[in-house]
C-alpha cells in the first residue's frame, strides 16, 4: 500500500509539473517568452451604424442653403468676407432627437471656427440658430477637441480634459488625457480628420483621429440635456469653409 501511495504522489507531481511548463516555443533559456499585450483588447468592429447623409442632395437636412450646400459627395458650409450670417448658422439633422449614440464623420476645416452639435436645441427666436453640447474645431487648432455648450456653459472641457459638471457649477477638470501640444500634432490641419463622438447617459466623450480628446460628465440636471438634435455650424466672422462626409450615427438602446 505505501508503494502505491508513493507512485500516486509522484505521479501527481509530475503532472503538476507537466501542466507548469509553458506552451512550446514560448520559453527562451527556461524563461517564459514576453505577451504581446497588442493581442489582449483588439480594435472594435463597426457595427450598427447607418448613414444620415446620401452624399448627393441635403435631404433629411434643414439650413440656409446661402451658407450650405452638396460638392462633391460632402457637405459645404462656407462664409465669406462679404457673404455673413448674422449670426452663427446651423445646419440640422431632422431624423430625430438622439439620447443615447455614437456619431461618426470626417471633416475638414479651412479657416476660422466651426462645430458639431449634439443634444441641442433651436433658438425659437433666431432662424437656424442653435443651443447645446458642441464638438469644438478651428482652424488655429486652438480648440478643436474641446467639449463646448453654445448660447449656455461656455467651455465645459478643454482639448485632453475629463471634467465634470455638479449641479449648479461649473465645470471642474478632474483628469488628464494627454498633453495638450501632443494631442494637437495629432490634427490635420487643412486636411480630412476623423471624428467620433460618444453621447451615453451624462457621459460625453470626444474622439478625434483615433485619440480621446476630451470627456465630460454632467451631472448639472438644470443645465444638461440628455437628447435632443445634431448640426454643423457655419460661425459669423471671418472666413471659413467646413467640409463633413460619410456621416453615420448608431442608435445605442439601454
Amino acid at each position: 500500500m505505501k508503494n502505491y501511495q508513493r507512485l500516486v504522489t509522484i505521479g501527481v507531481c509530475l503532472s503538476a509539473m507537466v501542466w507548469a511548463q509553458p506552451p512550446a516555443g514560448s520559453e527562451k533559456k527556461g524563461k517564459r517568452g514576453p505577451m504581446d499585450i497588442t493581442k489582449i483588447v483588439l480594435p472594435l468592429e463597426e457595427t450598427g451604424f447607418h448613414s444620415i447623409f446620401d452624399g448627393t442632395t441635403l435631404k433629411g437636412w434643414d439650413g440656409d442653403t446661402d451658407f450650405f450646400r452638396v460638392e462633391n459627395g460632402t457637405i459645404v458650409g462656407q462664409t465669406q468676407t462679404d457673404k455673413q450670417p448674422k449670426q452663427n448658422t446651423f445646419l440640422i439633422w431632422r431624423g430625430g432627437r438622439p439620447g443615447n449614440f455614437e456619431l461618426k464623420m470626417d471633416y475638414k476645416l479651412t479657416g476660422l471656427n466651426s462645430g458639431i452639435q449634439i443634444r441641442s436645441e433651436e433658438m425659437p427666436d433666431l432662424k437656424y440658430a442653435m443651443k447645446g453640447y458642441q464638438a469644438d474645431m478651428d482652424g488655429a487648432q486652438v480648440y478643436t477637441g474641446q467639449w463646448y455648450e453654445e448660447r449656455g456653459r461656455g467651455f465645459l472641457a478643454l482639448r485632453g480634459q475629463m471634467s465634470y459638471v455638479a449641479p449648479g457649477k461649473k465645470s471642474a477638470w478632474i483628469g488628464s488625457l494627454g498633453d495638450n501640444a501632443a494631442l494637437k500634432a495629432l490634427i490635420k490641419a487643412d486636411d480630412w480628420n476623423s471624428l467620433h463622438l460618444i453621447a451615453r447617459g451624462n457621459t460625453l466623450i470626444q474622439i478625434l483621429n483615433g485619440q480621446v480628446m476630451s470627456v465630460v460628465i454632467d451631472d448639472d440636471v438644470v443645465g444638461r440635456k440628455l437628447e435632443g438634435l445634431i448640426g454643423i455650424q457655419c460661425h459669423v466672422g471671418l472666413p471659413m469653409k467646413i467640409e463633413v462626409r460619410n456621416i453615420r450615427i448608431k442608435d445605442i438602446k439601454e
